[in-house]
C-alpha cells in the first residue's frame, strides 16, 4: 500500500505531504522544479546551509510556489517562464530561470546568506545519467540523481531497531525513533514487505502507474540533521554503516523511474518484482 506522497518543490527546502499526485515522465507534478543558487552559480543545498530544511515550500494552484520562512514570513512566487537564463553547475543541465528578484531577497534573508533562487522551464532538458540507471529518453528534475526516491516503513522500522542496539552496545541513551522525513522520499510504501525487500525490486506499480528501478539510494549527511530543530546527531549513518554499507557507501531507498504518467493517491495498491 502507498502510505504516503512527498512533493519538495525547491531542492534542499522543505516540502509537503500530499494525498495526491500527478506522475510525470520527470518525477512527481511540482516536486523539484526549483533550486537556490549561490551568486557564482553553485546549487545551494542541505548539506551545506541547514537553515534550508527548516524554509518550507508549497505548489501553489498557479505553477508557482509559496514559501514559507524560518520568521513566520510567507512569499507567493510565480514561474518565470520569461526570466533570466542563469548558468549553473548542476550535471547535465547549464541553466535555469531566475525568479523575481524578491524572491532572491526573501530567500537571502532567510539563509543569512546571498541566494538566488531559479526555475527549471522545462525538464525534458535534463536526462538521467546512465551511471545512475539512466536509458535513452528518461528525464529528469532538479534531483540529484533519479526521478524519485522510493521507501518502505518495514526498513525503516528495521532501522530504527538497529540504532537501539547500537545505542545500547555503547551504554547510550537510545535516540528518539528515526523519522521516514530524514530521508526525503517521494513514496512510502508499507505493508506486508520484509525490510528492505526494496533491494531486489526491477519494477513496482502503484495503482495504475509503473515504475521501473534505476538505482539503489547512497544516503549522505543530510540524514543526520533533524528538519524540525535543526539539531545534527550521529544517526542513521553510524548505523546505516554497519548494516547497509558497500562500496564505500550507506544506503536507504532506491530510485525509481516512471513506465506511465496518471495519477496516484495515499492508499493506492503496491505491487512490485
Amino acid at each position: 500500500m502507498l502510505a504516503s506522497i512527498h512533493i519538495y518543490p525547491v531542492k534542499s527546502l522543505g516540502g509537503v505531504e500530499v494525498h495526491e499526485a500527478h506522475v510525470e515522465p520527470w518525477g512527481l507534478r511540482h516536486d523539484r522544479r526549483w533550486l537556490v543558487l549561490k551568486p557564482d552559480g553553485t546549487v545551494l543545498t542541505a548539506r551545506k546551509q541547514h537553515r534550508m530544511l527548516g524554509v518550507k515550500a508549497d505548489p501553489a494552484d498557479d505553477g508557482g510556489i509559496t514559501l514559507r520562512g524560518l520568521d513566520g514570513s510567507t512569499l507567493h512566487v510565480e514561474s518565470p517562464g520569461d526570466g533570466t537564463l542563469a548558468p549553473l553547475s548542476l550535471s547535465r543541465l547549464d541553466s535555469v530561470r531566475l525568479a523575481a528578484s524578491e524572491a532572491s531577497d526573501w530567500l537571502s534573508h532567510q539563509l543569512q546568506e546571498p541566494v538566488r533562487l531559479g526555475w527549471l522551464d522545462d525538464p525534458r532538458r535534463r536526462t538521467v545519467s546512465v551511471a545512475h540507471g539512466g536509458l535513452p529518453g528518461d528525464r529528469l528534475n532538479l534531483s540529484d540523481a533519479g526521478p524519485l526516491l522510493l521507501t518502505t516503513q518495514a526498513s525503516l522500522r528495521q532501522l530504527n531497531e538497529w540504532i537501539v542496539w547500537t545505542a545500547t552496545e555503547g551504554d547510550e541513551e537510545p535516540p528518539a525513533p528515526i523519522m521516514m522525513a530524514r530521508f526525503r522520499p517521494n513514496l512510502v510504501v508499507d505493508g506486508a514487505h520484509k525490510p528492505f525487500a526494496e533491494d531486489n525490486w526491477r519494477c513496482a506499480q502503484v495503482g495504475d502507474v509503473g515504475f521501473r528501478f534505476a538505482e539503489h539510494c547512497d544516503r549522505c549527511a543530510v540524514t543526520m540533521i533533524d528538519p524540525r530543530t535543526g539539531a545534527t546527531a550521529k544517526e542513521p549513518l553510524r548505523t546505516l554503516a554497519r548494516h547497509r554499507r558497500w562500496g564505500h557507501k550507506t544506503w536507504f531507498g532506491i530510485r525509481v523511474v516512471p513506465l506511465a504518467t496518471g495519477m496516484i493517491r495515499v492508499g493506492d495498491p503496491v505491487w512490485a518484482a
